[in-house]
């Protein structure tokens, strides 16, 4: 056991999370890394088990970390959305037909009979178990993309991620995060009504429930959107300053070459032809494009109050979802079948060990960002 006074328990109390404040909150933009990273991992794999695996990772480090703000209350619909998408793709498979050869036939749906012009598409018909499994795998995987946005949208301020954008998105952040916040205080306005209809004794289901709650989320939604926009108003919001033309002609330059740029990088690193320009060519447009935006934030008038600082534990929760992404790309490249199991013939997946113990790393947050106040209370 380490004594009190010696280097080693110095060490750990540092390393031990601490209460948040408005002086040692995380940046917002961490959160979205690691998010992002999460979902990267995601879209490498249709392994139910290694997704279902960063799905827990996920929503571990929300549970975790989230506040009582109504951005925060959102992971749950994200969930239900996700299983809103495996349903419909599953349901458009079992209607629309799938490909997928299959030998295991389920059950057979009337068939419409369709011109030749359609040649390729069914309308019901055999629907085979290997159809089924593939779909479901598809819409596994779209379905935690999903829930990874849900995790970052929970976790991540989205006011304190507008002041972090540079100066020239910064139009384009407000309606961003205009965008996202709706949602997420839609949810808590449906919340707070049906609680307050159940504590009257009234029900909270069927049509008639339904029309009685909507109105007031209407209404809600109308006076926050007159407030925002008084107060974007107030604030000054789309008075630009006048700079040269030369300046604004060279800004457009280096943004619109550098996006063509990463996209062609892009596709340079996913195309086994573009592996040798790929790299060079996407580092090159990044490179443009922050310098487009550099330039482009001096005709944006505004100032910050209190930026939010890039830290150590900024560093440690984004450096985690970017080492899951890489560390699942790297490791999943060795067992390509355990990734993306096999439907035809139906095998039944397998958990992948590297990968999986990559995908833990993803847990780092939820042992090293500020602890939220309301969390730490006993």
């Amino acid at each position: 056991m380490t004594p009190a006074g010696s280097p080693g328990s110095g060490l750990v109390a540092r390393l031990r999370a601490p209460i948040a404040d408005r002086a040692n909150a995380l940046h917002p933009g961490a959160w979205w890394l690691w998010a992002l990273g999460l979902a990267v991992a995601a879209s490498r794999t249709t392994n139910p088990l290694l997704l279902g695996m960063i799905v827990g990772v996920a929503g571990y480090v929300v549970a975790a970390r989230r506040t009582d703000a109504p951005w925060s209350r959102s992971y749950g619909a994200f969930v239900k959305l996700g299983l809103a998408v495996v349903g419909i793709r599953v349901l458009f498979s079992l209607l629309l037909g799938s490909p997928i050869p299959g030998t295991y036939e389920l059950f057979t749906l009337p068939e419409v009979p369709l011109p030749d012009w359609a040649q390729g598409i069914r309308i019901g018909g055999r629907v085979t178990a290997e159809q089924l499994v593939f779909a479901l795998y598809e819409g596994l995987k779209l379905a935690v993309l999903l829930i990874c946005v849900g995790a970052a949208n929970a976790l991540a301020n989205p006011s304190r991620l507008l002041k972090s954008l540079p100066g020239a998105l910064y139009e384009v952040g407000v309606a961003v995060v205009v965008a996202m916040t709706f949602a997420p205080n839609l949810v808590a306005d449906v919340v707070r009504l049906r609680t307050a209809r159940r504590l009257r004794g009234r029900p909270t289901g069927g049509v008639r429930a339904l029309l009685q709650i909507g109105l007031p989320v209407l209404e809600g939604a109308l006076e926050r959107s007159v407030a925002v926009a008084a107060s974007m108003d107030a604030r000054g919001y789309g008075r630009t300053a006048s700079v040269p033309a030369a300046v604004r002609r060279t800004t457009d330059v280096l943004t619109l070459g550098g996006l063509l740029g990463v996209c062609a990088g892009s596709y340079g690193l996913l195309a086994a032809q573009g592996a040798g320009y790929g790299l060079p060519l996407l580092v090159a447009g990044l490179a443009a494009a922050v310098a487009g935006l550099r330039l482009g934030g001096r005709r944006t008038v505004r100032t910050r109050y209190r930026p939010d600082r890039w830290g150590a534990r900024a560093w440690l929760v984004a450096g985690s979802g970017v080492a899951v992404a890489a560390l699942v790309i790297w490791t999943g490249a060795a067992v390509p079948g355990a990734m993306r199991p096999g439907v035809v013939p139906l095998e039944a997946p397998e958990l992948p060990v590297w990968p999986a113990l990559s995908v833990l790393v993803g847990l780092l947050p939820a042992f090293v960002a500020p602890v939220p106040e309301e969390s730490a209370r006993p």
